[in-house]
């Protein structure tokens, strides 16, 4: 089950729009990726429950012609059917629908399993049946304690017995993704991988459920005190939202050909640029107080214990993704944050 050489990449030069599909369409990075289709002139159907999506992260497609949004279950095969149907068939599948969020990962490790793995398969299901490409949105978190770095494939990929946490509910669902996709793959289905590291942007999650960056400005703009898990010595690589958008757009629209193989590649898309939460919360401090806008006092810093099973550090080998989809970050993680603030900045005094 190949992709269809008369609707390949090729042919979109010709100027034929491709029908894709983006589960958690309505999320922080699929409704990102949801723009950035539609502006390069394809139709899309955007599925996502709204359980983390916002309706609010789409409303600037609302009116387009040919972007259609289906509330529904990722794991349903009635709304994956539906979403074929809107489009009269699919052309390309992004699967980015999953139950993130470290805190869901030990409070809610059943749904975190439940959701991220029947997800899958049931959208690599839809796609064998359409013969449509597919690309599967993974993680770094699929390699576990990822004790060696940078993170590349061929790396070990290994998890802490689940007796003494369920840490690892998401990143062992993301492994066994992983393991559908590539079985997918050898059975002939054009199958790409992306593992973006630690997207951020404006319309990040933050609370208590989200992620670091987001809730790190949430704190400083609702003045409440910024949480910093342990010592803060544990290090990241934070990618600008854009940058990550592209490297899914390149995932996914690039050809298949003798000369360029790219069905069951994994790709890293992360920055090189790795820098420490205490590091992160430094160079967020330093851009607000440079904000004459800004005039409040900027909260206390408090060191709390982190959860089991955090990693230390997180840094990728995208060699693969800048060697085969001649793709590389742009923004850096000072420009993307000074971007970012302003734009929460000036909407929280809307």
């Amino acid at each position: 089950m190949a992709w269809s050489t008369s609707r390949s990449l090729n042919v979109r030069v010709e100027g034929m729009a491709l029908q894709i599909l983006v589960t958690g369409g309505a999320g922080f990075l699929g409704s990102s990726l949801c723009e950035a289709l539609i502006a390069d002139g394809h139709r899309v159907v955007a599925l996502d429950s709204l359980f983390r999506g916002s309706l609010d992260n789409i409303a600037s497609l609302e009116s387009h012609p040919d972007f259609f949004f289906i509330q529904g279950d990722v794991r349903s095969i009635e709304a994956l059917d539906a979403c074929a149907e809107m489009l009269g068939g699919l052309d390309l599948i992004y699967h980015l629908a999953a139950i993130n969020g470290t805190k869901w990962f030990h409070e809610a490790a059943h749904s975190v399993i439940d959701v991220n793995i029947n997800g899958t398969l049931r959208t690599l299901e839809l796609a064998m049946a359409h013969d449509a490409r597919y690309v599967l949105a993974s993680s770094p978190e699929a390699f576990g304690e990822a004790e060696i770095q940078p993170i590349k494939n061929g790396n070990p990929m290994s998890f802490t017995d689940p007796q003494v946490h369920q840490r690892h509910s998401y990143g062992a669902s993301k492994y066994l993704d992983e393991v559908a996709a590539q079985h997918a793959a050898r059975d002939g289905l054009d199958v790409r991988i992306v593992r973006p590291f630690n997207a951020y942007g404006p319309r990040l999650n933050g609370g208590a459920y989200g992620q670091v960056v987001a809730m790190f400005f949430e704190a400083i703009l609702s003045s409440n005190p910024i949480e910093i898990h342990n010592q803060g010595t544990q290090t990241r690589s934070f990618t600008w939202i854009d940058d990550i958008t592209d490297g899914f757009l390149k995932a996914g629209l690039t050809p298949d050909d003798a000369s360029k193989r790219l069905s069951s590649v994994a790709f890293n898309i992360g920055s090189s640029e790795e820098v420490s939460i205490t590091e992160l919360q430094e160079k967020i401090y330093r851009i607000v107080q440079s904000d004459s806008k800004w005039t409040s006092a900027l909260p206390e810093v408090k060191f709390t214990p982190g959860y089991h099973g955090d990693a230390q550090r997180r840094l990728p080998d995208a060699s693969l993704s800048q060697s085969l989809l001649d793709w590389k970050p742009t923004t850096s993680l000072d420009e993307g944050l000074a971007f970012m603030w302003a734009r929460l900045r000036d909407a929280q005094r809307l």
